[in-house]
Formats: C-alpha cells, structure tokens, sequence
C-alpha cells in the first residue's frame, strides 16, 4: 500500500476552464470592438458663430453615415451627393406612414427603378434641420436611406481626409 500523499488534479482543471472562458470572452471583446470602429462616427455641435456642424467620420468601406430623423422618427442615412433626393425604401416609408404621391421612375446605381414622389415634412441630421424636403420612396433592392441633394444643398458640405463637415449657414 503506497501512503504517499494523492494530489487532486480537479483544482487545476478548473482554473484552466476559468482561463480558457476569460480568454473566449476577451477575444468575443476584442471582435465587437474592431467591428464597431469599422462604422463611421457623427459628431455634431455649435461653433462660435451660431452655426450647427456635423462631421461624418468616413467608415472602412468609404460611406458617409449619418444618424437623422424624419419627421421626428430616427433613422440611418447613407451620404449620397449623387442622389437627387432624399431617398427611402418603400418599406421605410410605410413604416414612416408617408404620402405616396405620384408615380415616377428613378435612375439607381442599379438602372431604372419605379418610385413614388413624397415630401417629408422635417428632416434632422444632428443639429441639421429642413422642413419640406422633396424626396424619393423607391420600390426594389434599395435597403438604406439616402441623404440626398434636396437635403444637402442647403448647407455647406467640405470633405477633408476621412471626414465629411456638414454645416449651416451661419446666423447674423
């Protein structure tokens, strides 16, 4: 019979599972972490002569987004200088409870799309704000919401780096 004393190898398996969970959960961290800074930021404020800015951080596929509201409810907006309108998802708009006014067909990136012409009675990108913004609900693939040129070309747009500053016209 052998009286030496028996060593427990529990206690070690377990501290190993804990290592292993803790790792698992860092590395879970560390993912989210990378695909959160894939987005762009928004940033929005006032500077000293009253005029409301907002700066776009351009995300890692080249996209300006921008978070707004239509008619007070929030919504996601892809930038798109090359948008005539504001432009929805037939989808959206429903969801939105807009006007579908009269029929009308559209040029997309994709060719030519049926569309409804609507107007949105307050649109708001940080401090940005319009009233009576011509837009665009498209029936088709369109999945986001453009922020196009009947919003845009109210305000001052200027890209520089990484960045897209939109601002107002300043008060006097």
């Amino acid at each position: 019979m052998n009286n030496e004393p028996t060593h427990d190898p529990a206690p070690l398996g377990r501290a190993f599972i804990w290592l292993a969970a803790i790792g698992a959960l860092g590395g879970l961290t560390a993912l989210f972490n990378a695909m959160e800074s894939g987005r762009g930021e928004q940033v929005s404020r006032m500077d000293e002569s009253g005029r409301a800015i907002v700066v776009l951080q351009r995300d890692d596929s080249g996209h300006y987004i921008a978070e707004g509201a239509i008619n007070g409810r929030p919504i996601t907006f892809l930038v798109d200088t090359g948008a005539t309108d504001v432009a929805l998802p037939e989808s959206a708009a429903r969801e939105l409870g807009l006007d579908f006014g009269p029929q009308v067909t559209v040029m997309t990136a994709a060719g030519p799309v049926a569309a409804w012409r609507t107007r949105l009675a307050r649109v708001t990108v940080g401090g940005l704000v319009l009233e009576n913004v011509r837009a665009t609900i498209t029936r088709g693939s369109m999945n986001e919401a453009l922020l196009g040129m009947s919003f845009l070309r109210h305000f001052d747009l200027r890209q520089q780096g990484g960045q897209l500053v939109i601002a107002s016209e300043g008060r006097s």
